[in-house]
């Protein structure tokens, strides 16, 4: 497949906690996202198929684009990429898709000049049905720092809709991550639905998502996927809450892509070289 159907969203991510001073004026130990991460994400073209090596080839190309050399050093492996856990209970890749495993590919990113990401949800499934992280952060956090992983984005499908179990289970991850001594960039992917920008934060990110996933449609419509000038239009109001560290997350930002039916290929966006 062609490069330039490859490049086929950035991550354009602005997250915080209750306070906007707080967030305005990050900790001094932490140095992690002190400007929004740009990068690419793996679901909007790839979601099943993605792969150990499209993401070397991702990562070929971000070079050779320019992309890298513009700001967008992140590589993100989202959803179906878990084979399951081995006898001590530690996620493992599909061996199939990634047959060198997660340390050699975050080591051929790094040796690009980029950073890897991986995703997990804070339930027991994640939203496409492979293992998720619930009972497990602490081992899964340390799992992902000794893989060299960058950034999490962690996911809410399968989980209860109150915004005290939100926290509790985000918080978790957070602390886990943050234990591990390793720089992840925790990205807590919660839609916006319990009103993140007030407490995604205290749980330990440093960007939260304030909108349903997005679509290439330029409004909503009957479908759950949200419309680009819907998603800008509620961005209004929650900047007060961003800040180095801390950013709201709008979700991506689809560049070339070319609607098809959502209802005949739900999740799903072509992306075309015009």
């Amino acid at each position: 497949m062609k490069l330039k159907l490859w490049m086929a969203a950035a991550l354009f991510c602005v997250a915080g906690n209750g306070s906007a001073l707080a967030q305005r004026e990050p900790t001094p130990a932490d140095t992690l996202a002190l400007t929004p991460p740009m990068g690419w994400n793996s679901w909007n073209q790839f979601e099943w198929e993605v792969s150990d090596s499209l993401i070397r080839e991702i990562a070929d190309a971000m070079v050779s684009t320019g992309m890298r050399d513009a700001g967008y050093r992140y590589i993100i492996i989202d959803d179906y990429w878990v084979g399951g856990r081995d006898t001590k209970n530690r996620l493992f890749p599909d061996p199939v898709r990634f047959p060198h495993g997660m340390k050699a590919l975050a080591d051929y990113v790094h040796g690009k000049g980029l950073k890897l990401g991986i995703y997990s949800d804070a339930a027991e499934l994640t939203c496409a049905g492979v293992t998720g992280s619930l009972g497990f952060e602490e081992l899964d956090a340390q799992t992902f720092a000794d893989w060299g992983i960058d950034y999490l984005k962690y996911d809410y499908c399968h989980a209860p809709k109150d915004r005290t179990t939100a926290f509790t289970r985000y918080k978790k991850m957070g602390d886990a991550l943050k234990a591990t001594g390793k720089p992840i960039v925790y990205a807590i992917c919660e839609w916006g639905g319990r009103s993140p920008w007030l407490w995604a934060k205290a749980a330990g990110g440093h960007l939260w998502r304030t909108t349903y996933d997005s679509r290439d449609s330029w409004h909503s419509g009957d479908h759950d996927l949200v419309g680009i000038m819907d998603i800008f239009d509620t961005q209004d109001g929650l900047e007060r809450y961003a800040g180095p560290g801390a950013w709201n997350d709008p979700d991506l930002l689809m560049v070339g892509l070319l609607r098809i039916s959502v209802d005949s290929h739900p999740g799903i966006s072509v992306i075309t070289t015009h």
